[in-house]
């Protein structure tokens, strides 16, 4: 499956983004899809995950209560939805598929090429 993440931009401190992925390939009803970021410096961390259904979502603690994760597997998309930025969302932000329900990147098989979402204070 072939994963192309759009949506970035400029925002100030306290605005939204809506960050989404668009798949091509394959259905992405067969993956677990998940959310990562890297900010300049840092390692690639794991931001939110879906499952296959959208039954189960799982979100890391710096974001819980203001990102949501969601999917559509009719149009083959996943979407973030990001609220009450900070400025230390500021990263670029990936979207993968993977088989294994996991909050760990290793376990991601295929990527998206990253949005850069910055956001000023």
């Amino acid at each position: 499956v072939q994963l192309q993440a759009s949506g970035g931009g400029l925002v100030q401190a306290g605005g939204s983004l809506r960050l989404s992925c668009a798949a091509s390939g394959r259905t992405i009803s067969r993956y677990v899809m998940g959310w990562f970021r890297q900010a300049p410096g840092k390692e690639r961390e794991f931001v939110a995950a879906i499952s296959r259904g959208a039954g189960l979502a799982i979100d890391a603690d710096a974001v819980k209560g203001r990102f949501t994760i969601s999917r559509d597997n009719g149009k083959n998309a996943l979407y973030l939805q990001m609220n009450s930025l900070k400025f230390e969302d500021t990263a670029v932000y990936y979207c993968a598929a993977g088989s294994t329900w996991s909050v760990v990147r290793e376990n991601y098989d295929y990527w998206g090429q990253g949005t850069l979402v910055t956001v000023s204070s």
